[in-house]
């Protein structure tokens, strides 16, 4: 009996404690007390926090869409690189470029006079290019022309191909003339066989071998007028086509020189291949390339490329024929001379 009065005052209360959960519907809830319910507002602090992690997701996602060379402005800060970098005077510049093995271009004279300014780190995600205490001819706003890594410079004239004289200028507004340094005079341009054009420079259309000799370009642009570097025309004129080849022999004390030689256009390059008696055992030798320019008169140059087959100590088992094969980028000429032991 005890037990049942028990069990019947614990059932009394569970009921007087929820009256308004059971049985009733949701629009008869009493009104809750300001305070009283504390998870709400814990809430409202926890979803702005899950809306700026998903913020920041999509901003991370965005900046791995964009370019992998960026330009580095504080720590931890990137700008996305414009077309064009404003510097002043003195300023110095930082870009990174991601990647575990970058390679940079950038102007050749940094290089040619080992510029300390210009700075390159490979680190293990990313490289860095620094460039310290940057002047007028590294952001191109007094130099006219754009720098180049030599003061003097050999421009190929080919009777038939366009040749370039390529002083180009830094404000497209200057105005450009080309000049001969001897004689002295101004070379007129009629805008056809011989016209300017900003992103080459000076375009001859039909070189000829009038046009040979050392010229200068000149600009000037709200100041003083500037010159360029001497660019040194020289007149080109061999056959198109596979390499001229020749090939001789000569023996001395230092042993059996067999020679392949080629004449062509000073700007283009021959390879050279050899076939000989003692190549399928292993018989060693000695092979040299190298070439040269060559003045043929009446203003003509021709590059000679060579190539040098040197057999020492010959002997018997050496003797045969000698083949080499030379190649170009319109094709290849076989030449082949024996040699035998006296």
């Amino acid at each position: 009996m005890r037990l049942w009065v028990l069990l019947g005052v614990l059932l009394l209360l569970l009921q007087g404690a929820l009256p308004h959960v059971i049985g009733q519907p949701a629009k008869s809830k009493r009104p809750k007390e300001p305070g009283e319910n504390k998870i709400r507002p814990v809430n409202k602090k926890v979803k702005p926090k899950n809306a700026k992690m998903k913020e920041r997701e999509s901003v991370d996602s965005s900046l791995k869409s964009q370019s992998i060379l960026t330009q580095v402005m504080d720590k931890g800060h990137f700008q996305k690189l414009a077309a064009t970098i404003s510097l002043a005077a003195g300023q110095s510049i930082e870009l990174r470029c991601k990647g575990s093995n970058v390679t940079w271009s950038y102007p050749s004279y940094l290089d040619t006079f080992k510029d300390s300014r210009l700075s390159i780190k490979q680190l293990d995600r990313h490289s860095l290019l620094i460039l310290a205490n940057s002047t007028a001819a590294d952001t191109d706003k007094e130099e006219l022309f754009v720098p180049t890594p030599s003061y003097f410079e050999i421009v190929y004239l080919n009777p038939d191909k366009p040749a370039v004289i390529p002083c180009r200028v830094t404000a497209p507004s200057a105005k450009v003339t080309l000049h001969r340094e001897f004689p002295a005079e101004e070379i007129e341009t009629d805008g056809t066989d011989i016209f300017y054009d900003a992103k080459k420079g000076f375009v001859f259309q039909h070189p000829t071998s009038d046009h040979k000799g050392i010229v200068y370009c000149k600009a000037e642009s709200q100041g003083a007028p500037q010159i360029s570097i001497k660019y040194h025309l020289l007149y080109v004129e061999v056959p198109k086509g596979p390499p001229s080849t020749t090939i001789g022999v000569s023996s001395g004390a230092a042993g059996v020189r067999v020679v392949c030689t080629v004449l062509g256009e000073p700007d283009v390059d021959v390879s050279f291949r050899w076939q000989y008696p003692g190549q399928e055992s292993g018989r060693p030798v000695i092979i040299q390339n190298f070439w040269r320019l060559i003045n043929r008169g009446i203003g003509h140059t021709t590059r000679i490329s060579k190539s040098v087959l040197l057999v020492e100590d010959f002997e018997d088992t050496d003797g045969g024929n000698y083949v080499c094969i030379a190649q170009n980028l319109q094709g290849e000429t076989t030449v082949a001379t024996k040699v035998e032991l006296k």
